[in-house]
């Protein structure tokens, strides 16, 4: 969800050739038709093992299928693979040390490629699937995963092996006698012969077991009050990470949506996800097993700084005093601190951001991401293994929340300097770090880096930022020892690449405003880039599509420029005209870029509503992506009121510059765009002409956790900032029309929210209030017939409320 547009800027050149003729005006059928007939975005592009060809997907004309093409880089010629060439197709690829062989997963199963010859052996033939290949340090095996449990292919003799058996139960060699088998053993020298037997056998075993490795492992017995989340082998085979959570972790009531129309032609119920407060997400914990030694510790984080702060104690105990005056001294004891904070640990599974445990590559060094789940602090931790203990190495702090992005972190080649980003200085930049050392920038300014990927000699850092200006990408690259950060790419709006195994080359993913992703390779140093994909069709090209403009929108509350698109005609000398603001979704997404924008079909509307005689604005309002933390941080503990302020400042804008009537301003969005239409028009009465809020969160008590706890704290302990959040406590101030549109069995918003709304709006007596719901659509529609419906409501709303004087 993120993008934008500069008008005139060279970039447009990247554009397919839009014919100067005018095309037929735009309806709505076209528009929010099944959108193949605009042509494929260029998804999950890779390079073979041997660095010859690129692989990537696209969609199939008419069905959800995606189909693999392969690229020759040199020749640009592409083919679409039929099912016998995908199952000899590579996969993303990894390499030993010596780069001798290549390491891929294919349709869940693990395959070997002798790099020299091409020989490709398939290690794993199994029902469930196989993932992480990594080759040991020594390279002489091929190490992977199913599951939580891992396993390594010797590649001399060809056997795969389980590194470690995993038991979360009670040695049942350990266990304790009580008093009745003691006097057994006592009373009846048969009895301690065939005890003493038994014994001897199982030493014997272990002793076996140790001397043999072609025999299983001996098991781990890790106890049963705890199950396995995550774990991660050494490269040099001899540790094993386990991340564990309590066995009797509850995770609370999950509330139920309706599916109305079904195949068995009965109304079916699903669970969906817990509301926020209602159960803390589970601790986790860590162990380190000792696969040499056959033994286990516990890697306690007691000694990561600040970890026994509470930065929640002004909350706490204002709330705590508020419930004791209430008489409620049972709720106030719950919201106790704990003496020390517990922790999860960051997962790309969970986090989106660069996992949270990296090994060096030789299996010398192990360094964890963790995060407090108040979600405060987040630390990088290494492991010192003679004492069995973390050693913090970087602890990054905010007030409001850690970043959901920005958490990419590895080891340079020479496997004890960590590299991580961090938001420290305000915005996301790069570091290096030697471990008894001191912490060195490697980037600094006033933009956002993100998406490291550390060239295979280690010499370089690649990267995604926006250092020209905060809507413009690029791939930049950086010594890892430190220097210039050089400019790569000259797209504007790069979207995301792949460093060719040679290090030679980028395949890079760019687009434009009307023209979804397309594929490039280019050198990794700079230079010409050759063009490998056009996959947008001539109905969409051919139209005379407005170019938006990205204007700066000065703010009247003192934080500088709000960056926003503008869709305007080329004749501004009407006297008077009507407006729409968009909202973005998200909250934190970015939608003002020189990127295909996530709300493509939004874009074709606006260009609609321009030849119906409108204006339109879609502003990066605060919390928006690319902008720095403090922009993030805004709307903490005060969700929609920074937002509110930036919107209006929007219209004001409008108002000044485009001969906008500010009684005939319309506003709409899905999702927070829909929230914040519904703040707008609550909070703000008189200020808009009408609103549609698609999809809209109406009570962030509703929501779930992991998103609304950061920014709101929790429910219990921050009533407060929910109260003041919640569109649904403003009900009572609606004056103009708001139309709500919600999916039916939408799992993420669910449709409760905007009933319950629509209840308070009946119970409060107010007009012009309309819902209309999706039976068969989650949160983001997927049925061209929903998509037309949905905007030919927005569509009348507008053209009754907004584009007519009243």
């Amino acid at each position: 969800m993120r993008r934008l547009l500069l008008a005139g800027l060279a970039a447009f050149t990247a554009l397919p050739a839009l014919a100067a003729a005018p095309a037929a005006p735009l309806d709505l059928e076209t528009i929010m038709a099944n959108p193949d007939w605009i042509g494929q975005a260029v998804e999950s592009p890779y390079w073979s093992a041997d660095g010859q060809s690129i692989y990537y997907q696209l969609k199939r004309d008419g069905s959800p299928v995606r189909d693999l093409y392969r690229v020759d880089p040199a020749t640009g010629r592409s083919e679409k693979l039929d099912p016998a060439a995908v199952a000899g197709a590579d996969g993303p690829s990894v390499y030993d040390r010596t780069h001798r062989y290549a390491a891929f997963v294919r349709h869940g199963d693990v395959f070997l490629r002798t790099l020299a010859d091409g020989r490709t052996v398939q290690v794993t033939q199994t029902v469930e699937d196989e993932s992480a290949p990594q080759f040991s340090a020594d390279s002489r095996a091929l190490q992977y995963r199913a599951g939580d449990d891992w396993y390594s292919y010797d590649l001399s003799r060809g056997v795969s092996a389980p590194v470690a058996v995993l038991k979360f139960a009670d040695d049942p060699d350990q266990k304790k006698t009580d008093a009745l088998e003691d006097e057994q053993l006592e009373l009846f020298s048969t009895l301690r012969q065939l005890k003493a037997d038994k014994d001897a056998e199982k030493a014997n075993a272990r002793a076996l077991a140790t001397a043999d490795p072609g025999r299983a492992p001996q098991p781990f017995w890790l106890g049963d009050k705890i199950v396995a989340v995550d774990t991660e082998l050494s490269p040099d085979g001899r540790w094993l990470l386990v991340v564990t959570r309590p066995k009797s972790y509850e995770p609370g009531r999950l509330p139920k949506l309706t599916h109305y129309v079904t195949d068995s032609g009965y109304a079916e119920d699903e669970d969906t996800r817990v509301y926020v407060g209602h159960n803390a997400p589970a601790a986790q914990s860590l162990l380190l097993l000792d696969l040499r030694e056959h033994r286990h510790y516990t890697l306690s984080t007691d000694s990561l700084p600040g970890i026994k702060d509470d930065p929640l104690a002004a909350i706490r105990t204002q709330t705590v005093a508020a419930l004791k005056k209430a008489g409620k001294d049972d709720e106030a004891e719950a919201l106790k601190a704990p003496d020390v904070r517990p922790v999860r640990i960051v997962s790309s599974a969970e986090d989106g951001g660069g996992g949270g445990i990296a090994w060096s590559a030789d299996g010398s060094n192990l360094a964890i991401q963790l995060r407090a789940i108040d979600n405060k602090d987040r630390w990088i931790a290494s492991v010192d293994f003679t004492r069995h203990a973390l050693v913090s190495q970087q602890r990054l702090h905010d007030e409001a929340w850690i970043n959901w992005n920005f958490n990419d972190f590895g080891w340079l080649r020479d496997n004890r300097t960590l590299w991580y980003l961090s938001e420290e200085t305000g915005w996301s930049q790069l570091y290096v770090k030697p471990l008894d050392g001191k912490a060195k920038a490697l980037t600094s300014g006033k933009f956002e880096v993100s998406h490291p990927q550390l060239s295979g000699d280690g010499q370089w850092f690649y990267l995604r930022t926006n250092r020209v200006a905060p809507y413009s990408y690029d791939v930049y690259r950086v010594p890892s020892a430190g220097g210039e950060l050089a400019r790569v790419t000259q797209y504007q709006g790069m979207d995301g690449f792949a460093l060719s195994p040679d290090g030679s080359r980028l395949a890079v993913l760019h687009s434009a405003p009307y023209m979804f992703d397309q594929l490039a390779v280019q050198p990794a140093a700079g230079g010409t880039p050759r063009e490998l994909t056009n996959t947008m069709k001539s109905a969409f090209t051919a139209h005379d599509w407005i170019a938006p403009k990205i204007v700066q929108v000065p703010s009247s509350h003192g934080v500088g420029t709000i960056y926003a698109k503008f869709y305007g005609p080329a004749d501004e000398n009407a006297a008077s005209r009507p407006a729409v603001i968009f909202v973005h979704g998200a909250g934190y997404t970015q939608n003002v870029t020189l990127s295909s924008p996530y709300y493509f079909r939004e874009q074709m509307f606006h260009n609609m509503l321009v030849q119906k005689g409108y204006v339109v604005l879609d502003m990066d309002y605060r919390a928006s992506e690319g902008y720095g933390r403090a922009w993030r941080d805004a709307i903490y503990r005060q969700m929609g009121h920074p937002e509110l302020e930036d919107l209006l400042d929007g219209k004001a804008w409008l108002v000044k510059h485009h001969h906008v009537d500010p009684k005939r301003v319309g506003i709409y969005g899905g999702s927070y765009g829909g929230f914040m239409t519904e703040m707008a028009l609550l909070r703000a009465p008189g200020e808009f002409a009408a609103g549609a809020a698609l999809r809209p969160v109406s009570d962030w008590r509703l929501y779930n956790h992991e998103y609304t706890a950061n920014i709101l704290n929790t429910p219990e302990l921050d009533p407060h900032a929910y109260a003041i959040s919640s569109p649904i406590n403003f009900a009572d101030q609606l004056a103009d029309p708001l139309l709500i549109e919600h999916g039916l069995i939408d799992d993420n918003v669910l449709a409760a929210d905007s009933i319950r709304l629509y209840q308070r709006f009946i119970e409060l007596h107010k007009k012009n209030f309309w819902m209309s719901l999706y039976p068969m659509e989650r949160h983001g529609f997927v049925h061209a017939d929903s998509w037309y419906d949905e905007y030919r409501r927005i569509d009348e709303l507008f053209d009754t409320y907004v584009k007519q004087q009243h």
